[in-house]
């Protein structure tokens, strides 16, 4: 698999697509879980932060 920027510059622009459907399609559900996450503790957002990166890198991993 070759990542070149037109790759990159496309996978960023599918994120920017996915980060805004749930604003976009219900502002106040969205808002709501965005008050929830501002409760949690900061070891639990990190945990989900590891959690995403890994997934990604798996995805990755086995697309390539």
């Amino acid at each position: 698999m070759s990542l070149d920027s037109d790759t990159l510059w496309a996978a960023f622009g599918l994120m920017l697509i996915f980060e805004g459907l749930m604003p976009f399609a219900s502002p106040q559900g969205w808002r709501d879980k965005m008050a929830q996450l501002m409760v949690l503790q900061d070891g639990q957002i990190r945990f989900f932060g590891l959690v995403c990166i890994l997934a990604g890198l798996l995805m990755l991993w086995w697309l390539g």
